[in-house]
């Protein structure tokens, strides 16, 4: 691996040198699925002249793409590996502590290997979007963060609400124990099961409670709300738009960002944006919510950036299989400890 490492910081430096950029490769991090390089460059080396050279690179490099982008005061080159090491799931779930506080979930790891916690409850997070194209990962992404809620809470501090149209998002999470009704898939399914959390939102606001937290998710958005209707949508913006000051919370995903049926949910009710790969940079503008975040330029495979308050955080994603799933849904139907 270090062999390959100085083979292609050298090669990135010969593509420099031959089109005249006054730069170097100053060191690197080896992540998950892709090698980043540290430039050292003279302030007058402008970034969009390193980013013109990308393909270039890539081809120096025999791999399909290479990213450009500016870290603070710093280039960095982005170099997929052929080989990848995924990262998974139980593993990283391992190293964390049994009992998290406050309310966090895992999203996987950043640019230093360390799990990057996402915690919901906070007041610049409240409700969370994930998009991204087909094979971004983020149905996966989905999956684990909700998992992690699961093996890190008990029911008493967290529970479920699942809606996925399509059955195919967040149907192996369904025997969860920590589910606060059974998962709706139809239409007529998802405007009752929207309706009973409002009444239990204005419950709460009543009795001035906020516990257990209640995390709404909802796989392909856009899709569920052209099953369920204008009522569901009208309802899903009411509750993110006061759910959070009785604990209730709402992740959505969609491949979808730019559809006008989100347009009434994307301007104030979703403060933290979860981005993978898009297909141009309007797109990424419009998933992210902030201006050059770079999300189109990401390499795919579980590859994303998290936006809270405009600061962006690239991290990787981790591997969750189905049977990682089921053997953590055994094990917490068995468990006292997550009934409590």
């Amino acid at each position: 691996m270090e062999r390959d490492y100085e083979q292609q910081a050298d090669r990135i430096e010969t593509v420099l040198q031959h089109n005249h950029l006054p730069a170097r490769v100053g060191g690197g991090t080896v992540l998950p699925t892709s090698t980043r390089y540290y430039l050292q460059a003279p302030v007058n080396v402008r970034v969009q002249k390193v980013a013109a050279l990308a393909e270039e690179i890539a081809l120096a490099l025999g791999v399909p793409q290479t990213s450009v982008f500016r870290d603070k005061d710093r280039i960095n080159v982005e170099v997929p590996r052929l080989a990848n090491e995924m990262v998974r799931f139980p593993a990283i779930v391992q190293r964390l502590p049994r009992r998290m506080t406050p309310l966090q979930g895992l999203l996987g790891l950043d640019d230093d290997g360390l799990p990057l916690l996402l915690r919901i409850d906070a007041p610049a997070v409240r409700h969370v979007l994930i998009a991204g194209t087909t094979g971004a990962g983020q149905t996966m992404l989905m999956r684990q963060f909700l998992l992690s809620l699961a093996l890190f809470y008990r029911q008493g501090q967290v529970q479920l609400v699942l809606i996925d149209p399509k059955q195919r998002g967040l149907q192996p999470l369904a025997r969860l124990p920590h589910l606060w009704q059974p998962l709706a898939s139809t239409g007529k399914d998802i405007r009752r099961l929207l309706t009973e959390v409002l009444a239990l939102m204005e419950d709460r606001d009543q009795r001035k409670i906020r516990w257990p937290r209640i995390v709404i998710a909802v796989s392909d958005v856009v899709e569920a709300a052209r099953l369920a209707g204008p009522p569901a949508m009208a309802a899903l913006s009411r509750i993110t738009g006061q759910g959070q000051e009785v604990g209730i919370h709402v992740v959505a995903n969609t491949k979808e960002p730019t559809s006008s049926l989100l347009k009434p949910l994307l301007k104030e009710n979703f403060p933290a944006r979860i981005v993978g790969t898009v297909t141009n940079s309007r797109d990424a503008q419009i998933a992210s919510g902030v201006a050059d975040s770079g999300a189109e330029k990401l390499g795919g495979s579980g590859q994303f950036i998290a936006v809270v308050r405009d600061k962006i955080t690239r991290f990787q994603g981790t591997q969750l299989d189905e049977e990682d799933i089921q053997r953590a849904t055994a094990a917490l139907q068995q468990s006292e400890w997550t009934k409590r």
